[in-house]
């Protein structure tokens, strides 16, 4: 098979679908493997890398879509590369498709098999390609928030760690999965003054052993939320629902009531946001003021810190891909279900119930279950 690995075209998006390391299994397993030019370059895998292992630069990103049988990439397709899209090709990366109807539209209108990273489960009914993003972006909510709670980035002023004689900041994390357990370690490691509020009292239960009850679990309520974010100085949204778009828990007027100068990081901002005054921002211009509450909203925060989610993300995504390629899609994804969970469009058919029901008011969309589609399409 030919893998197809473009560049990422996102701002300042500087991950990259394969590594050099990860280019050489495939070769390994007598594939080829085609590269754009500087593809992770601006994150130490040079062109040379990747031809000592194994890889054909290619200096052209339409070439790549014109040739390959796998497109290999980092985050979703921006519309002029899903229009160079076509049936009978596969696309392995993450997709997100819930918020967003025109990549699902041009998807659909493509004709090509596309498997979101983000809805691949594993037999412990979690998401192992999402889990590494989760667990940067997580840290990484904290470090955000650290750094926008200062004056004269438009915070309060407040340290979260505190210092001797002077109490740490509060942050609340909403949302005890992955994303949340990682920003709670990162708070808590700084000597914040931790709360995390979720839905499962066996998570929480979970949480409360894993930090020998240094940390404040609190069972997530519409009051329970909007009684902690009032008072807190860092609201991290965690929530997730694989493959659907995020439920909004802090609405306008809870943002109102918080403190002048607190900081909300929206995790959940690729899946819509789980804040009602959430709206996408970049690594270039990242956070905006709504009632003097400051909001960071990057859609791809773990491109921030894009060489460590690179190979965080190979790890994950590497065994799935070489099932693909050496079996062929349709025969890897109908021996794996939990790959097949991945399956988000085929053919023209959405594959995914989520991502029909979150876009049903904007498109009209035709579902069918990634099985029969496999099979009669």
């Amino acid at each position: 098979m030919l893998i197809g690995v473009p560049k990422e075209i996102k701002n300042h998006e500087y991950r990259v679908g394969l590594t050099p390391a990860a280019v050489k299994e495939f070769v390994n397993h007598s594939h080829q493997v085609w590269v754009e030019t500087l593809a992770g370059h601006s994150i130490g895998f040079t062109d040379e890398q990747y031809t000592a292992a194994g890889a054909k630069i290619i200096d052209n990103a339409e070439i790549i879509f014109a040739k390959a049988d796998m497109i290999v990439k980092v985050k979703e397709p921006q519309p002029n590369e899903c229009k160079m899209l076509r049936p009978g090709q596969t696309l392995y990366t993450y997709l997100h498709l819930a918020p967003d109807p025109i990549q699902t539209q041009l998807l659909v209108e493509s004709g090509a098999t596309c498997i979101a990273y983000e809805t691949v489960t594993d037999n412990r009914n979690t998401l192992p390609l999402l889990a590494p993003m989760s667990e940067v972006a997580g840290r990484m909510s904290v470090q955000a928030g650290a750094h926008y709670l200062e004056k004269a980035q438009g915070g309060s002023g407040t340290l979260l760690g505190g210092v001797p004689g002077v109490a740490p900041g509060k942050v609340v994390v909403i949302g005890g999965g992955v994303v949340g357990l990682n920003a709670a370690k990162m708070a808590m490691g700084i000597g914040a003054d931790v709360t995390i509020l979720d839905r499962s009292l066996n998570r929480l239960r979970e949480l409360d052993d894993i930090f020998e009850g240094r940390l404040a679990t609190v069972f997530s309520t519409a009051e329970a939320i909007e009684y902690y974010s009032s008072r807190a100085d860092l609201v991290i949204g965690a929530v997730l629902v694989p493959g659907a778009a995020a439920p909004k828990l802090l609405n306008r007027e809870h943002i109102k009531n918080m403190k002048p100068g607190s900081v909300v990081v929206d995790v959940a901002i690729d899946q819509g946001g789980c804040f009602e005054t959430s709206q996408a921002t970049t690594h270039q211009d990242p956070v905006y003021i709504i009632d003097e509450v400051v909001h960071y909203c990057v859609a791809n925060m773990p491109g921030g810190v894009a060489r460590t989610a690179t190979m965080a993300l190979n790890n994950a995504t590497l065994p799935f891909g070489l099932a693909l390629a050496n079996k062929g899609p349709k025969q890897a994804l109908l021996d794996d279900p939990h790959l097949m969970n991945g399956l988000n469009v085929h053919q023209g058919k959405v594959t995914y119930k989520a991502v029909v029901d979150a876009l049903s008011k904007e498109l009209d969309l035709e579902y069918m279950d990634a099985k029969t589609a496999l099979e009669t399409l």
